[in-house]
């Protein structure tokens, strides 16, 4: 009886580690999608990925991707844009990306993300910092 509890305790901790797993693979396709929109110019689809709270501060795709190419350079126009660390908690993700914007300086950002209750992951948030200097 002790070994089929713990083997049932074993599958429930391996099957949450594997759901936290696909959550935040599910948060970076929503990061790397909107990331492509960017590249793309196409206002639309970038904002298609911005949570509600966003979209209350920046009520259209143009004002939010205006938003972005003046102030989030390195996210809008870059040379690589690498995935980091990640960490889930509950309904959060928070994922680190490496990135080197376009003149070759590197930069680190950090985006939460909020699922929301169809299941879908929305971004709510980005910060940029700059490796090495004291905020």
């Amino acid at each position: 009886m002790r070994i089929a509890a713990l083997l049932v305790a074993i599958c429930v901790i391996f099957s949450s580690v594997s759901a936290r797993a696909g959550d935040v693979a599910a948060a970076q396709g929503v990061i790397r999608a909107q990331e492509q929109a960017f590249a793309r110019d196409d206002a639309a689809a970038a904002y298609s990925h911005a949570a509600p709270a966003i979209k209350e501060i920046f009520p259209a795709p143009d004002i939010f991707m205006s938003m972005v190419q003046n102030g989030y350079a390195p996210v809008y126009r870059h040379r690589s844009f690498e995935f980091g660390e990640s960490r889930s908690d509950g309904n959060w993700i928070s994922q680190h990306v490496h990135i080197i914007d376009a003149n070759g300086e590197a930069w680190e950002a950090l985006y939460t993300l909020e699922q929301q209750s169809d299941g879908s992951y929305k971004i709510t948030g980005c910060s940029l910092l700059k490796p090495g200097r004291e905020v």
